[in-house]
């Protein structure tokens, strides 16, 4: 007694073809996603090497980037402090224009 589809022998023709159609329509389908997957970690490879060629050539000091986003994230925290305390100013003073407003 034979097997039937095990290899092929008692599968019809068009069957056989249409698995066969299948299979390659899969690893098409894979073939093209790892192309993908390639061309994007290339991309990435490149725009790395960038990345080390101006760190070797002193165009980027990371001690010096990382200095300057210390000093830009203090700024920051400065201005909204200031932000801060102008809008109470501006709150109270409101409040004071209200009162006299209020008193006419």
């Amino acid at each position: 007694m034979s097997k039937s589809g095990t290899d092929g022998a008692d599968a019809a023709p068009g069957q056989v073809l249409a698995e066969l159609e299948g299979s390659v329509s899969r690893l098409l389908g894979r073939l093209h996603g790892l192309q993908e997957r390639l061309e994007t970690s290339e991309t990435r490879a490149r725009k790395l090497e960038e990345i080390l060629e101006r760190l070797k050539e002193g165009e980027s000091d990371p001690v010096e980037l990382q200095q300057k986003v210390h000093a830009l994230e203090a700024e920051n925290r400065d201005l909204k402090e200031r932000l801060s305390q102008g809008r109470d100013g501006v709150k109270r003073l409101l409040a004071r224009i209200r009162f006299l407003e209020e008193q006419e």
